[in-house]
């Protein structure tokens, strides 16, 4: 069986010397050099929740197996000159914690069978070396996919330095929205800021590839435009039901005033129309009209992501097909 592997890691080992004396006067990390030797999850802790969400398109084995790789990590300028042995375990009272805070979405634990991860797990980290890369198994058809669920996996111990606070868990999660995952993207741009109105000469067309509809809660989720800045849209609508019967209406799609001011304000760039739904060629769903009054099936809605708008100069239309 060949399995998906998705390897989240740091920055290479040979950039990351290269940089680290920055990015030790960032606020955002901790200064290493005061703080002493850090083990840490480069890309964990609640700055990256996005990105620990598992969103890619499984294996097509009976369980649909995801495999995602993650990096542990020394941060010290210098090579450790003695291995070092860290702790890694699953701690679920970090899921009560999380749903304390009062978001959009309840996490359960992920249940047992789901995934595969020894807890604990012992990691070593040879001398000489600044990381190890450690793997979790998840089985994404064993689970509920109108539910959400989360497999916390935090630094228990290390036998060297401190455990970073910001950086020292992964918060693996799967939002149960049911237009989350991987789709094919395609970006049609001209250079005039109607689309109506321009010429073949003034049009682009490009497939910009795979792109994942990342889930924001059960209801919402933000996908990247093509344009340049690549700003994400927040998509919203509202969902009837569950299971196979399940309709969906009310969509809506725009880029939220913080990604507006973020993405487009500081190129220059003035967005003048708003993004609208343009429903894709399929005539017998949609009738190429959207109408957020009309309860779509799962399959009708899937023609629904392609969204259009201007700005003072250029006219977008991205499409997305599911993969």
């Amino acid at each position: 069986m060949k399995k998906r592997l998705y390897l989240i890691t740091t920055i290479l080992i040979s950039a990351t010397l290269l940089t680290l004396s920055s990015c030790l006067k960032d606020s955002r990390y901790v200064n290493f050099n005061t703080g002493g030797v850090i083990v840490n999850f480069p890309l964990g802790g609640l700055n990256y929740f996005g990105q620990d969400a598992i969103t890619e398109t499984p294996d097509t084995d009976a369980n649909g197996t995801i495999v995602r790789q993650f990096s542990v990590d020394i941060a010290e300028i210098n090579a450790p000159t003695s291995p070092t042995t860290v702790t890694l375990a699953i701690d679920n009272t970090i899921i009560t914690s999380y749903n304390a805070l009062g978001g959009a979405v309840t996490y359960l634990p992920m249940p047992s069978g789901s995934f595969v991860f020894n807890s604990p797990t012992t990691v070593t980290i040879p001398a000489g070396q600044h990381s190890a890369i450690v793997s979790v198994t998840f089985y994404k058809n064993l689970l509920d996919p109108s539910k959400s669920y989360m497999l916390p996996i935090k630094i228990a111990s290390a036998s060297t330095g401190s455990i970073s606070g910001n950086f020292g868990i992964h918060y693996y999660h799967f939002i149960g929205n049911d237009f989350a995952g991987g789709y094919e993207a395609f970006f049609d741009r001209w250079a005039v800021p109607d689309s109506t109105n321009a010429a073949a000469k003034d049009h682009n067309h490009v497939d910009d590839g795979g792109t994942t509809f990342y889930p924001s809660s059960p209801t919402e989720f933000t996908v990247t435009t093509g344009y340049y800045t690549q700003p994400p849209y927040t998509v919203d609508f509202v969902k009837t039901g569950s299971g196979a019967s399940a309709t969906y209406s009310n969509f809506t799609v725009d880029f939220t005033a913080d990604v507006i001011a973020n993405y487009f304000t500081p190129g220059g760039v003035t967005l003048v129309h708003h993004p609208e739904i343009r429903p894709q060629n399929n005539t017998a769903a949609n009738n190429n009209v959207y109408d957020p009054n009309k309860q779509y099936t799962y399959a009708e809605a899937l023609f629904l992501f392609r969204f259009y708008y201007t700005t003072a100069t250029r006219a977008v239309i991205d499409t997305y097909v599911k993969n």
